[in-house]
């Protein structure tokens, strides 16, 4: 259980790095796609952090009830404690949404809310969940033009403080919204519920993880060939937003590999320093998380020079290097902020009011 954790651990490292890499690029560099080889390179952890970031959350709830034996009192009382997070989590991510528009929290807390109750259905009921999520979502796309209310220009959403506009925006063409995002999380809660113990179950997740990368990746190669229709150019190469199924399917197979890997290293490396100091970083993911959207925003501002707005950039964009930099700098300062409160607290600030809140 010890090698399991630190292996989740580190994956939660580095999601959370490549969070620092897409945000700070949204909000000072330019999220579109460019010639630039650096430019291209950011862009690549657009969307697979976030999804990796997702699937180790069901993970982690899964994992925490994951036990044989567990009694009607065990089982309402996790779901309570689950609930409660889950509301933490949605009021701190409303609370940031007008300092931060590409919050996740509040989402979040949303996919927790739904997995409360969910739980304890056996895992086989979890890959029928996560077949009809990605379809309701597509008929959602038939029913309401995805671009509702969105200002592509900022993307800024112009309704979302209205009844109508943060239903739409949280079920389905939010940054993150629950139609199709909360089936990362429902994959996340099905692998938690596998031996992770078991190496072959390891090396199997893996090569699904690599087959559903590579066969997406073969398959845009082919759509971008010039006689191909223009929806099905878009529907294939289409990126984070929408989130259409090759995309959700890529990510999806990219997550299971970076876990696995990370299960290698933590088993591999479990006495290395290193690994120790990415753990406890991993295990304090939504500290560093707001963090990174408060005080990493502010000074990233002075820095540059630029007017943080929350939104998209809107003057010239910082060159991706100097975006790379300044994550990577963050990053290892949020490393060394980890390791320092680990030696007195068990807990990040945050996870230590939530876990106060929620028993």
């Amino acid at each position: 259980m010890k090698e399991r954790i630190i292996g989740f651990d580190l994956a939660r490292a580095y999601a959370i790095f490549g969070m620092f890499i897409v945000n700070f690029n949204f909000s000072f560099g330019n999220v579109y796609p460019t010639e630039n080889v650096m430019g291209r390179f950011l862009n690549l952890f657009t969307g697979n952090s976030t999804s990796i970031f997702i699937i180790l959350a069901g993970m982690g709830v899964s994992l925490m009830t994951n036990k044989t034996g567990i009694s009607t009192e065990e089982k309402a009382k996790y779901k309570s404690i689950i609930l409660k997070r889950s509301w933490f989590l949605f009021i701190i991510g409303l609370l940031l949404f007008n300092w931060w528009s590409g919050d996740i929290l509040h989402f979040y807390g949303g996919y927790m809310h739904i997995a409360a109750f969910i739980l304890f259905l056996p895992k086989r009921y979890y890959l029928w969940i996560i077949s009809v999520i990605i379809v309701v979502y597509h008929i959602l796309l038939w029913l309401i033009p995805v671009g509702t209310s969105w200002d592509f220009l900022t993307y800024k959403y112009t309704d979302f403080w209205t009844p109508i506009g943060f239903l739409r925006n949280t079920l389905y063409n939010g940054w993150n919204s629950i139609f199709p995002w909360f089936a990362f999380f429902v994959i996340g809660m099905w692998l938690g519920k596998l031996d992770w113990n078991n190496k072959v179950i390891r090396r199997n997740i893996f090569i699904i993880g690599l087959f559903l990368f590579t066969i997406i990746q073969l398959i845009r190669l082919w759509a971008k060939n010039p006689f191909i229709d223009d929806f099905t150019h878009r529907y294939i190469l289409s990126e984070y937003f929408p989130p259409y199924l090759p995309f959700l399917i890529i990510t999806a197979g990219f997550a299971l590999m970076v876990i696995t890997i990370c299960m290698f290293l933590g088993d591999q490396f479990k006495d290395a320093k290193i690994i120790h100091y990415l753990a406890k970083t991993g295990q304090m993911t939504l500290s560093h998380y707001v963090i990174h959207i408060t005080l990493g925003m502010l000074i990233l501002e002075k820095l540059t020079g630029k007017t943080y707005t929350g939104f998209l950039e809107d003057e010239m964009p910082t060159a991706p290097q100097y975006i790379l930099l300044y994550a990577t700098l963050f990053f290892i300062v949020s490393v060394f902020f980890s390791w320092l409160w680990s030696k007195k607290f068990k807990n990040g600030p945050l996870e230590t009011i939530m876990r106060k809140i929620s028993v």
